[in-house]
């Protein structure tokens, strides 16, 4: 789970719904204040999380001239969806509604795509290239995730089957060490955040991380410029497996030293730099 420093997002930023030919989402929007405009930059969360995973990158991505928008998916926290009916969270949905959120935003967006976010921007993109000036894969890797890691995931389906979500919250808190307790803005932001996700999101999800096929060469003769960004440690996708499939892609890669499996809340700093070089080579 990303353990965002805060879930207040920076001045300026405007949180708001998102309307789209698919329904409404939860967006925190920054655009440039002192900067032209160069595009617009959209960040996908991954398994678990939500827009408040990007609050440190939005500043900086801002401040180079992108307007950064940070999108809670279909049943994730502040974004409505059924918590008992699977099908809506398909993987085609899922990046359909990525096509309808850039389609709201305008013009070609730069794409990124954290962990299971990553795997729903892979799917957008070969649904449809055209709305996409790039793709960044964040710790997001070319099929399903490990095995230690699918049983966790196993772990987490079978909760959501027989208990609430306060439950399970409390089974996985159980679980932790003291150090990982939620501690978010102080007054409890990770668990508000878990009980608000629908479960039925989770579960499909999940299970989608757990079988997910290599899409590598489809993506690859997309000729799409794509950015491969991971921490220089992932017991999720390991990377070794992150840097075979960048050279599969022909995409540029960056290893942020200091970071797991979240680079954006890990080491914010050095991961926006590395994003704003990318974006800005293509411009």
């Amino acid at each position: 789970m990303s353990r965002p420093p805060t879930f207040t997002p920076p001045p300026g930023t405007r949180a708001y719904q998102l309307a789209t030919a698919r329904g409404e989402f939860a967006v925190h929007d920054l655009a440039p204040r002192d900067a032209a405009l160069k595009g617009t930059v959209m960040l996908l969360p991954g398994f678990t999380g939500s827009k408040e995973d990007f609050v440190a990158l939005l500043a900086p991505i801002a401040a180079a001239g992108y307007r950064a928008v940070a999108v809670d998916g279909r049943g994730q926290y502040e974004s409505e969806g059924p918590a008992d009916d699977r099908s809506p969270y398909a993987q085609g949905e899922l990046a359909r509604d990525v096509l309808a959120q850039a389609a709201a935003l305008g013009g070609r967006v730069q794409l990124l795509g954290h962990s299971l976010g990553g795997q729903i921007a892979r799917a957008a993109v070969l649904l449809d290239p055209a709305p996409f000036a790039s793709l960044t894969l964040m710790s997001s890797g070319p099929a399903q995730i490990s095995p230690s890691q699918q049983e966790r995931v196993k772990l987490l389906q079978d909760g959501l089957a027989v208990l609430d979500m306060a439950q399970v919250w409390e089974a996985m808190q159980s679980l932790e060490p003291p150090e990982e307790a939620d501690t978010g803005d102080g007054n409890g932001a990770l668990r508000a955040r878990w009980l608000r996700h629908s479960p039925a999101q989770l579960a499909a999800t999940g299970q989608q991380l757990r079988i997910e096929p290599d899409r590598v060469d489809e993506l690859a003769a997309l000729r799409l410029p794509v950015h491969v960004l991971s921490g220089a440690y992932d017991d999720t996708w390991p990377v070794p497996l992150l840097d075979a499939m960048a050279e599969r892609l022909s995409a540029r890669r960056t290893v942020v030293d200091g970071a797991d499996h979240s680079p954006n809340t890990d080491r914010p700093e050095q991961t926006a730099q590395a994003l704003i070089a990318f974006w800005d080579e293509l411009a």
